[in-house]
């Protein structure tokens, strides 16, 4: 296989390649070569064409071989194209302003633009990082753990490469996928910085985003999604061989749709070391520290839904009906979050909450992300209902366990609902529930037998892997810059609020 990038979200073991069933497409292009033999047959075998002057029965009688030869060609199909590229944009506009805006309503008026800001600086330091070296660890070939130095400074980036999906002979131009994963590291990335909003200091927040990108996101990226592609598996014989070329954890079989560990459990776990680290903010326990505009957060929340329709059934990676499937899960199992929060919050404290709702939505979206093109409708409306209320304990009850300040609950959303996920995809993609089973690449064909019990040991090892590696390099990140340019401002900056004491302007003028 050449050098090219490829993202799976697929099952493998040692005898077999698997991966969850999807609608197969076929495609012909027809070449200006086959037009002229069009005419061409079409003259000399009238007799033969029937009465009506049939030139394509002419044509399969004369010259299968030719067609059977072309038809083998890969190329890109204009409505892939266009889904991807709409797919990336909603990614980018889930981020910016989605996510800043969600965030920055949850923070208290003195600190709305630094935490947009660093929304903003974090994606764009990320977005060039993936253009220089990036892409290239994440996805070419290199090791189990991470890739090669294939795509350094963007090398061979061009319109004409292109990269495979998950149908053998269909591709899709490189640069599309190039943008579309750029922009899954970007938002992971921003994700991090709301478990220490409020106190960190702005260098300590760049600082820390280089080093945690180069080594936790682009492995686990790797990790889970690295793949030659479905065309590499041609037979039975040659899977081990493509397997040991495959990512860690896809080779082990873990099934990751869209980001369960690679993009929401590996930033809460990030986040909460660094909450940890860096320690509570001034007050935190003794004083009110609320919410400065919810209303803020809700319209974030709404564009986060919006934009997480392209995170989830963009992960497809073609306009198939396996982007539908994600896409309705995304829909469906988002709105049972919401009710199932909302109402385990009204039982519990009497009143239902805007901020609750708010809150919900980001759990169900969290939830259902690995598992969005896997699993069936109602198990989406299921998981997003447990997510409601378990994500809810987490931002709650696990919170005063864990004794952290996780200023705006990451590690309770992004990492209790990736967690749930995670499990639950191996449970529900099960065809006995519902789900869409599990292809065989080889054979073409699903595979008769599911392990619920087997998969979701799997998922787990995921899990593990991710919470370890991710813990590790932000743990030695954060002391790194601790002792020495400093992760937090001085008592007397935070008192008076990053707006002012680190970007020298204020979001409200009195």
């Amino acid at each position: 296989m050449s050098s090219k990038s490829f993202v799976t979200h697929n099952l493998c073991t040692d005898a077999t390649t698997r991966k969850l069933s999807r609608p197969r497409r076929v495609r012909t292009r027809i070449t200006p070569a086959m037009v002229g033999m069009l005419v061409l047959v079409g003259t000399s075998t009238g007799a033969h064409a029937g009465t009506n002057g049939d030139v394509f029965g002419g044509i399969w009688a004369v010259a299968p071989a030719a067609f059977a030869q072309d038809v083998a060609v890969p190329f890109a199909n204009k409505g892939d194209i266009a889904w991807l590229l709409m797919c990336s944009a909603l990614v980018i506009f889930m981020t910016l302003p989605g996510l800043a805006l969600f965030y920055g309503g949850l923070v208290r008026s003195k600190n709305v633009l630094s935490i947009l800001m660093q929304c903003l600086l974090v994606f764009s330091l990320v977005a060039v990082l993936w253009a220089l070296y990036g892409y290239s660890l994440a996805f070419t070939p290199g090791n189990a753990f991470i890739g090669g130095w294939d795509r350094l400074f963007a090398n061979g980036l061009t319109p004409a490469a292109m990269s495979a999906t998950f149908s053998k002979g269909v591709v899709i131009p490189e640069l599309v996928f190039f943008v579309f994963q750029g922009a899954f590291a970007c938002v992971t990335c921003a994700l991090i910085v709301g478990a220490f909003a409020e106190r960190v200091k702005f260098a300590g927040v760049l600082v820390f985003t280089v080093i945690w990108f180069t080594f936790a996101y682009l492995p686990m990226a790797h990790m889970v999604w690295f793949f030659p592609g479905p065309d590499a598996f041609t037979s039975n014989e040659v899977v081990p061989a493509v397997l040991a070329q495959s990512g860690f954890l896809f080779a082990k079989g873990a099934l990751d749709f869209a980001g369960g560990t690679v993009v929401h459990i590996n930033a809460a776990v990030a986040g909460l070391v660094g909450a940890y680290v860096i320690g509570k903010r001034v007050g935190y326990g003794r004083e009110a520290i609320k919410p400065h505009n919810l209303t803020q957060t809700m319209v974030g929340a709404s564009i986060l839904w919006f934009g997480w329709f392209g995170f989830n059934a963009g992960s497809a990676l073609e306009a198939n009906g396996v982007a539908v499937l994600a896409f309705v899960n995304t829909f469906l199992a988002t709105a049972a979050a919401v009710l199932g929060w909302t109402t385990a919050e009204w039982l519990g404290k009497g009143k239902p909450s805007m901020l609750g709702a708010a809150s919900g939505a980001v759990a169900g979206l969290v939830v259902i992300t690995p598992a969005a093109g896997f699993v069936g409708l109602c198990a989406a409306l299921v998981m997003g209902a447990l997510a409601g209320v378990v994500c809810l304990w987490g931002v709650s009850g696990l919170k005063r366990l864990l004794g952290a300040d996780d200023a705006l609950d990451v590690f309770g959303l992004h990492g209790i609902g990736g967690i749930l996920g995670a499990l639950l995809t191996g449970v529900f993609a099960s065809p006995a529930l519902g789900g869409a089973g599990l292809w065989d690449y080889v054979t073409e064909t699903t595979l008769p037998d599911y392990s619920i019990a087997s998969q979701v040991w799997i998922q787990a090892q995921g899990v593990l892997v991710t919470i370890a590696l991710s813990g590790s390099v932000s743990l030695l990140a954060f002391l790194l810059i601790k002792h020495t340019i400093g992760l937090r401002v001085g008592e007397e900056a935070e008192r008076e609020g990053l707006d002012i004491s680190s970007h020298g302007e204020t979001a409200y003028e009195s």
